[in-house]
């Protein structure tokens, strides 16, 4: 009795739905995020990102939920998936620095968080891997990239990121991000990064459209 009587003061509302849930989501909504879950999430691993799921549907939901609703849980939960599907993997057996894409100061102060880093965080609680929030940051308020061609992403970004004192030089790090589209934000880190002879072993996103981006 005193188990169901805590069940019920712990419900909440699903964050998708509104429906009743004591986990992360209902299980209505969970089933249909399984569902855009990548069979094979190292599909993309020739261009070296590790990719969870499929940018569509439910996960296109939970991904907007969390960093336009105010519900940081959602990164905990997206991160602990991404997790698990990495040690599944297996395609690095050594211990990683992890590092999570930035968000400038500003942008980051307006949502509250940064949500590659509350993925990234959970991430390495499951993965056991280092976790280095600030291992770079973004010097450079930069505009929507959603619209911009290809070669508008890039000259975006040119000398957004910069990289902070102490990064490891010691391990190959692995970025961390929400989505990944054009991978202009990547290839802007790993610049970085490259240019302090800091190994980029790829990235991992919890989304990626299974389609590649027109030009």
């Amino acid at each position: 009795m005193l188990d169901g009587v805590l069940s019920l003061i712990l419900q909440k509302s699903c964050p998708l739905c509104d429906r009743s849930t004591s986990t992360y989501l209902c299980a209505s909504c969970r089933k249909r995020l399984d569902r855009d879950q990548f069979s094979d999430p190292t599909q993309f691993w020739k261009q070296r990102i590790f990719a969870w799921g499929n940018y569509t549907d439910t996960l296109k939901r939970t991904i907007a939920a969390l960093k336009y609703e105010r519900h940081p849980e959602l990164g905990m939960l997206l991160g602990e998936e991404l997790g698990r599907s990495w040690l599944k993997a297996r395609l690095h057996p050594g211990k990683l620095t992890v590092i999570p894409i930035p968000m400038h100061f500003e942008k980051q102060q307006q949502r509250g968080y940064n949500q590659a880093e509350l993925i990234s965080r959970a991430f390495c609680q499951i993965t056991g891997n280092a976790h280095q929030p600030k291992g770079l940051q973004r010097i450079r308020a930069t505009e929507a990239l959603f619209g911009l061609s290809p070669q508008g992403r890039e000259q975006t970004l040119t000398q957004a990121f910069a990289i902070c004192k102490g990064a490891t030089q010691n391990r190959p790090v692995l970025l961390i991000d929400d989505i990944y589209t054009t991978g202009a934000t990547a290839r802007a880190a790993i610049q970085v990064l490259h240019r302090h002879q800091i190994r980029v072993l790829g990235i991992a996103v919890v989304a990626k459209p299974s389609f590649e981006p027109r030009s």
